[in-house]
């Protein structure tokens, strides 16, 4: 890198120009690994000190079958952060998955211990050991999706296991798209028969970075999926792999104040504005704070408008 700044700059100036130089860049990382802990509590304790330690903002879940975390803070720090989490035995294989930030992602750190920590409401039915998910999906690295779908061609079913929303912005091509709104909503919805045609087909479960197709394939596979496969690190490591040119398209969904992140400058746009239907893929919480759903709106509409409110608060007045 050619430097800017030489003898000739004044002092003070100088100064300001190294600060601006040498900032350190933000990064998120995704992870999650089902194992046994015996003490979640005290799990929960350890990970709050070093995220404070390190200043890393985010959410962490915790239960007696693993942890499943997103945290954001300065890049060196979430290296310490890091190094530090593999330092516990049962994590030192944890797959962290790195994103770009601009440092105001989460405005807290929340850290709770819970029955699951992906929560489809079924715990009895998942059993967990220091190798993961006892009887989920075969796990399949990106290229090996590919693979299966050149061999296998329209005969392979991908299965969106994230919440319908999501996938308003961003999906693998010809996906079945659930109707949900919370994970716990998969169970009635492969339990009401719509699914039962795709039972002998081979069925890609994929979501954002694997967790929730870690239980949705096992939950698939009690109620009579025969052929169930899972992606290794979800949507997140196949768009690093593949951008938008295989069988990903459009934007991911992100948990974040960015509610979005692209594989690439040409992702598709899938998704539609809710005020006008033009093309948009840009999400946003309803302004009135008694809702907060999300929604899409277009750049045009967006800037028309002093208060971005839902269409049923807009309707109210609210």
């Amino acid at each position: 890198m050619i430097s800017i700044i030489n003898n000739a700059t004044p002092i003070i100036l100088r100064k300001i120009l190294r600060k601006i130089t040498s900032i350190e860049p933000s990064k998120i990382v995704l992870f999650y690994k089902f194992t046994p802990l015996a003490d979640p509590e005290a799990i929960r304790l350890w990970q709050r000190a070093l995220c404070e330690r390190f200043n890393l903002n985010g959410r962490i879940i915790i239960s007696k079958d693993g942890i499943n975390g997103t945290v954001g803070g300065l890049m060196t720090n979430i290296k310490k952060y890091i190094r530090a989490t593999k330092e516990f035995a049962p994590f030192k294989e944890i797959d962290f998955k790195w994103s770009e930030a601009l440092g105001d992602e989460f405005p807290r750190l929340v850290i709770r211990v819970r029955d699951e920590i992906i929560t489809f409401g079924k715990p009895d039915e998942i059993i967990v050991n220091q190798d993961g998910v006892v009887g989920g999906g075969v796990h399949l690295k990106p290229s090996e999706v590919n693979e299966l779908v050149a061999r296998r061609g329209d005969e392979v079913i991908f299965f969106d296991g994230r919440s319908a929303h999501e996938s308003r912005i961003g999906k693998f091509k010809n996906a079945v798209i659930t109707d949900t709104v919370t994970t716990p909503d998969f169970i009635n919805e492969l339990e009401s028969g719509k699914y039962d045609h795709l039972k002998s087909k081979p069925v890609v479960t994929y979501c954002t970075g694997g967790i929730r197709c870690e239980v949705l394939s096992v939950l698939m596979k009690n109620r009579g999926f025969k052929e169930v496969y899972q992606i290794d690190g979800g949507i997140v490591r196949y768009g690093e792999e593949f951008g938008d040119d295989a069988l990903w398209e459009g934007s991911l969904y992100v948990f974040d104040k960015r509610l979005k992140i692209d594989f690439s400058d040409h992702a598709k746009v899938l998704g539609c504005c809710d005020y006008c239907s033009g093309s948009t893929n840009q999400f946003y919480d309803c302004a009135n704070l008694e809702c907060r759903c999300l929604f899409l709106v277009c750049a045009t509409c967006a800037a028309k408008t002093s208060e971005i409110t839902c269409l049923s608060c807009r309707a109210k007045n609210i």
